[in-house]
């Protein structure tokens, strides 16, 4: 996709250094996603160097303090920072969402003394992370883990797989899920995991219908000895900080799926404005502008969704079930997008030679990811009735 398919967002932004930050990010889409989104998609390549700019320029610690070399920005800011990365490239706008994610078990639940030794380093210095809660069969019902890490002395000796882990292998860093103890949710506790622990190693990445630039892969933990240190609140609140972080990572998948929804949308209606059936462009069809009407619609619709849950998020409020309704909205509705772009362009739409069909594929896993979107309508069935389901997802 040419810069130019790329139709700005009229945005409320509560700030004119958000402003500033929101357009600095357009300008790096512009110069340095765009012009390679297709040819390093197709090829499989994960933008590594670019992730150290985005580590550089501040964007891989936007939501998390000053203090520890974050930008302290809002969520409702983040955010929107995370669609307009996606609307250029998903890999890196979901990229940026799971190193936040990764981050945010230390942020939000380490002593002061661990974020001080590394949250720095994990902010702004270049580092990548990973979020390991899922498993080969624990994956919507997390409580089941089996991954374990003993205690011997000092350390914790880790041993079992991980499954559908983002960035798998490529990983800096990862925030790992074990069980430490009884079975069910309250034998699990949480471990900051480097990626160069010996005994660690990633299977080969998955091979995915879409996202080819962003690696998935198993995790495999041979007697990995991680330290006390780097054990991460107490012991059996594990499974606690992890769901408190898909909390906040879904609001990231939602503003990521309005992204490619807003990318797929722009492509769309540039087409149908250009391409000419019986003498007239194709927009002026009454039907097919109907199509865009509702697309148009569905997109805004869910951008207000996201941004509605990450001001109470900001607020203090909490935010838990109106996530999910984000999620479950916003990617459904991207799919739709997707879906409808693909259709209004033809045969052109079905082609590698327009990006329509790649934002189809990568729309799908957005209903899938950190919680399908039937376990989004579990957990906010459950938060309405007072039930227990809070559900899982994958890394």
């Amino acid at each position: 996709m040419s810069a130019e398919g790329l139709q700005p967002v009229r945005r409320v932004l509560p700030t004119p250094e958000a402003r500033e930050l929101l357009d600095l990010v357009r300008e790096l889409s512009r110069r340095d996603i765009l012009p390679a989104v297709d040819a390093e998609e197709a090829a499989g390549v994960f933008p590594r160097e670019l992730f150290r700019a985005l580590s550089r320029t501040g964007i891989l610690g936007l939501p998390y303090p000053q203090e520890y070399g974050g930008g302290e920005q809002p969520y409702e800011v983040y955010l929107q920072v995370l669609e307009e990365l996606a609307a250029a490239r998903l890999t890196v706008g979901l990229g940026v969402s799971v190193h936040t994610l990764a981050c945010h078990g230390l942020a939000g639940f380490g002593t002061k003394e661990q974020r001080a030794e590394w949250l720095p380093a994990m902010l702004g210095e270049g580092l990548l992370g990973a979020y390991a809660l899922s498993e080969p069969n624990a994956g919507s019902d997390a409580a089941s883990l089996r991954t374990r890490a003993v205690r011997d002395g000092e350390d914790w000796i880790l041993t079992g797989t991980k499954a559908w882990i983002t960035h798998g292998g490529i990983a800096d860093f990862y925030t790992v899920m074990a069980r430490t103890g009884e079975d069910g949710p309250g034998g699990i506790t949480a471990f900051l995991v480097p990626g160069d622990a010996a005994g660690l190693s990633a299977a080969a990445p998955e091979r995915k219908m879409g996202m080819n630039g962003s690696p998935t892969a198993q995790l495999h933990f041979d007697g990995v000895r991680v330290p006390d240190a780097r054990r991460l609140a107490d012991e059996g609140s594990g499974l606690k900080l992890a769901l408190a972080a898909l909390d906040s990572g879904r609001l990231g998948i939602a503003a990521c799926a309005v992204g490619v929804a807003q990318a797929a949308f722009s492509t769309a209606l540039a087409f149908t404005l250009e391409r000419q059936q019986f003498g007239r462009p194709v927009a002026d069809f009454q039907g097919l502008r109907f199509m865009l009407a509702d697309m148009a619609t569905q997109i805004e619709a869910g951008r207000a969704l996201y941004l509605a849950a990450a001001r109470l998020r900001d607020a203090g409020e909490p935010f838990g079930r109106q996530a999910a309704m984000a999620k479950l909205f916003c990617s459904d509705a991207a799919m739709r997008v997707a879906t409808d772009a693909v259709q209004l362009m033809g045969g052109y739409g079905y082609t590698a030679d327009f990006p329509a069909e790649r934002h189809l594929r990568e729309a799908k896993v957005l209903q899938i990811v950190e919680g399908t979107n039937q376990i989004q309508r579990a957990v906010i069935a459950s938060r309405l009735t007072g039930g227990g389901n809070r559900g899982g997802g994958r890394g």
